[in-house]
């Protein structure tokens, strides 16, 4: 009997060392169904978090160019012919905005009409200065209001244009190219490659430092460019081209020809010492080179 109840005890241990090994193997599955259907879940709510990410973040685009265009048709509609192609883009464009009422022959026309200035007021709202110059001179500035949806793609101008004060110049900043640069080597080396540059003598390349690249202006403006004045930020541009690698910014005064007369250009420039000559490593006038200068 004793052993009987034995052989019972580890049939019973059996039983459940399977039991238990099942369910591990069952459970396997279950779980991996449960992953595979709250991936969707996730994926999807960090989908939506992404998006509303990028919704609260969106800005009103800049309405500047619309105000631009607004005024420019306004200032050649007029109320007597409200079915011309300038009174209808006016009326399109500003629905609620009268057109203006020019005595009949007189309407004066803007030569150009750009635009200046632009401030958010608030949420969608802003005003855009608008400046309008005339064939005899007269410049003309106009203040514009404009409201923009949500999504910054679409603009209308809510009010008439008020006529306003042009901004007040701004003071100019101390100019960094103090140091007054002789006639000499860098002189000669800027006078050059400007003339390469701007009047398509000789290529640009030799004038340039290592790794850096230039396309000259083509095709060439400029029949001849002569050297007015030479200014620059650091002492040692004013001497004898100093040890290889010394580095200096200079501003170049020229006069550049043409058959239509003469023009007078600058430009600024860095400069590289090598090999007992100065070579132009930047182009800070606008222009973006290869090679890490601009």
């Amino acid at each position: 009997m004793a052993e009987g109840a034995r052989l019972e005890a580890m049939r019973r241990r059996v039983r459940l060392s399977r039991l238990a090994l099942w369910t591990v193997i069952a459970a396997g599955p279950i779980a991996l169904g449960v992953a595979v259907t709250s991936t969707p879940t996730v994926v999807e709510a960090a989908t939506a978090a992404r998006s509303a990410a990028v919704r609260t973040t969106m800005v009103s685009a800049d309405p500047a160019g619309y105000a631009q265009v607004f005024v420019d048709a306004w200032l050649r509609s007029s109320a007597d012919d409200a079915l011309s192609a300038q009174a209808r883009l006016a009326q399109s464009m500003a629905p609620d905005v009268e057109l203006p009422g020019p005595a009949a022959g007189v309407q004066p026309v803007p030569r150009s009409v750009t635009a200046v200035r632009s401030a958010q007021r608030a949420s969608g709202a802003w005003s855009v200065t608008v400046a309008a110059q005339y064939a005899d001179g007269r410049l003309r500035y106009y203040a514009v209001p404009v409201s923009a949806d949500r999504a910054g793609a679409s603009f209308t101008v809510t009010g008439s244009p008020s006529v306003v004060a042009g901004p007040a110049p701004a003071e100019a900043p101390t100019s960094p190219y103090g140091v007054s640069v002789p006639q000499g080597d860098l002189s000669s080396a800027v006078g050059e490659f400007l003339t390469a540059y701007l009047a398509g003598a000789g290529e640009v390349d030799r004038y340039l430092s290592p790794g850096v690249r230039l396309t000259a202006v083509s095709p060439a403006p400029y029949t001849a460019v002569t050297v007015q004045q030479v200014s620059a930020a650091e002492e040692a541009a004013a001497g004898q081209v100093p040890a290889d690698g010394t580095k200096v910014r200079v501003l170049v005064q020229v006069e550049a020809r043409d058959a239509q007369g003469r023009w007078p250009l600058a430009y600024e420039l860095a400069l590289t010492a090598r090999s007992g000559r100065w070579e132009v490593s930047a182009l800070e006038s606008g222009a973006i080179l290869s090679g890490g200068a601009r």
